[in-house]
């Protein structure tokens, strides 16, 4: 954020110079002093100002201006700035225009042209214009604004996209002034949300990901177009062999399509892990991890998604969704699973907006006093439901099975037990998701009675297991009839090797179908689905791919 600004705006040029003049030589140090030759001009620095999120502390606008006067343009000032100072300016006594002013736009004072010496008739109003704007500051707004609507689903994938890759950014809602404020300022209006202006004033209308991404500062573009190691997928396993891979002289990158961690990022605590007794975020685990990849030479590309994967010889070579190429000699891949849909009358055109899938922590605040409903009866639904037990009126579970003893570790049943505003619906589903632009009610079915019930509800997260994303890796590797992808052993039929392998061995116990590329994690067939087991088999996955490579 740059220094306060103070705005003058006169269309003589000669007095618009003297303004500024005597501006400076007192407030100089301490505001940026700017000029403008008329109110068109004015506003469009007010803009830009706005845009950057640089505070304005003082106006002062000549009142006999053509085309725009003093007082037309502080009141429309007044719509970027309305806690900016204002005054104005008039070269004879006009009673008339200054009653007008205060009447239409709150105008603090009036000065009359001219004022020598200024040390009597020009700073003492403006020092006075300015303790009252230091008693009521502007709030601070750092890094990237992002302008969206509460129940508007690319809205929520912005804020979800710039939390979990821990971009700080401010929320401004098209309902409060001063997001209307900036979507002004930004030429935009309702129906453009997301807007998003960065620092430098850029503005962006509905931006895909990888376009918010890189306004954002994360690299989306690959250094190079060939590297030892490529690591897809930035979830633990991931991360662990990214982390393994760079600390042992392999040239890494790591691609992932939305933000590191993975599902496990998402979680609000994971009190299991080894090393932390009293418990981690996924979020805090993740950035570690992340951050400790990176001080070891790890390239990371986010917001990119791998589409297919080829062998050109001994190099493997991954396309990239805008078209890019990047190539290496060993891949690893760990792109985990994807919370499966549930698949029922209106979720889907309420996702984003009231339904959504994992924790979905960016909506915590907006959960106050509310009744939320969390699907599904593993760790992750568990500890969803402790942590929003401590923002929502209440919190129900709602577990298909009979129990929560067959999906979920005893550590979290006896918390939920513990917590009085959580409540569990056994054997029970949600049948249906009914609202107007967003969520409004659910409707639930008991699998004991086969009856329906419909509640009201603002916020349901779905945890119902995952489904791995891998038919982009079709034709390329051997894959399950789930899609998971069998490794090693699980590869071998009566001692024989798969189809198309070329090497005078058996596959590694992580190495797929295609000699090079390996597995790790979730998306691996018969995998153990834990945090601590996804990394081990990151770090497996490297040590396999350094004896891939002695071979060649």
């Amino acid at each position: 954020m740059g220094k306060p600004a103070m705005l003058s705006v006169d269309d003589d040029p000669a007095v618009s110079r003297a303004v500024a003049r005597d501006l400076r030589r007192r407030y100089g140090e301490e505001f940026r002093v700017l000029r403008a030759a008329s109110g068109a001009e004015a506003l469009d620095a007010l803009r830009e100002l706005k845009l950057r999120g640089d505070p304005v502390a003082v106006l002062l606008a000549d009142h006999r201006m053509p085309e725009m006067d003093g007082i037309e343009f502080l009141e429309q000032a007044m719509d970027l700035f309305p806690r900016a100072r204002r005054a104005l300016l008039t070269a004879y006594a006009d009673t008339d225009a200054a009653i007008s002013a205060i009447n239409l736009v709150d105008v603090d004072a009036y000065l009359l042209k001219p004022w020598d010496p200024p040390e009597e008739k020009l700073y003492p109003v403006v020092d006075g214009m300015l303790d009252a704007w230091r008693d009521t500051p502007d709030p601070e707004v750092v890094g990237v604004k992002l302008v969206g609507h509460r129940w508007s689903a690319p809205s929520f994938r912005a804020r979800d996209l710039l939390a979990r890759n821990a971009v700080p950014y401010r929320w401004f809602s098209v309902d409060e002034p001063e997001g209307q404020r900036i979507l002004a300022a930004a030429g935009a209006g309702p129906d453009d949300v997301p807007v998003v202006v960065t620092a430098d004033a850029q503005v962006l209308r509905h931006p895909s990901e990888a376009e918010l991404a890189a306004v954002a500062g994360l690299a989306v573009d690959p250094r190079e177009t060939f590297y030892d190691l490529v690591v897809v997928g930035g979830g633990p396993a991931g991360l662990g062999a990214a982390v393994y891979g760079a600390s042992e002289g392999l040239r890494t990158v790591l691609v992932e399509r939305e933000a590191t961690g993975g599902q496990a990022g998402q979680s609000s605590r994971i009190e299991n892990y080894l090393g932390f007794p009293d418990g981690v975020s996924g979020g805090q685990l993740a950035d570690r991890a992340r951050r400790q990849a990176v001080r070891f030479g790890t390239e990371l590309l986010l917001a990119r998604d791998v589409v297919a994967l080829e062998a050109h010889g001994p190099k493997r070579v991954l396309h990239l969704d805008d078209g890019r190429r990047i190539a290496a000699h060993a891949v690893v891949l760990a792109t985990g699973v994807s919370y499966r849909s549930l698949g029922v009358d209106g979720v889907d055109e309420l996702t984003g907006r009231g339904v959504y899938y994992g924790s979905a922590l960016t909506e915590a605040a907006e959960c106050a006093d509310r009744d939320v409903y969390i699907v599904g009866g593993a760790n992750s639904a568990g500890q969803a439901a402790v942590f929003f037990a401590q923002h929502a009126r209440s919190v129900c579970l709602l577990v298909r099975g009979p129990s929560l003893e067959a999906s979920m570790s005893a550590y979290l049943i006896e918390q939920i037990a513990g917590i009085p505003s959580i409540r569990v619906r056994t054997c029970t589903t949600v049948a249906g998701a009914q609202g107007d632009g967003h969520l409004e009610a659910i409707t639930v079915e008991d699998a004991r009675t086969s009856e329906r019930e419909t509640l009201p509800a603002s916020h349901l997260f779905v945890f119902i297991g995952g489904a791995p994303r891998t038919d982009w890796l079709d034709g390329a590797v051997v894959r399950d009839e789930r899609g998971f992808i069998p490794t090693g052993p699980a590869l071998l039929h009566e001692g024989r090797r798969p189809r198309g392998w070329t090497l005078d061995r058996d596959p590694y116990f992580l190495e797929t179908s295609l000699p090079g590329v390996f597995v790790a994690g979730d998306v691996r067939a018969e995998s153990v689905k834990r945090v601590a087991s996804a990394v081990g088999e990151g770090a497996m996955a490297v040590t396999l791919v350094h004896r891939y490579l002695e071979e060649r």
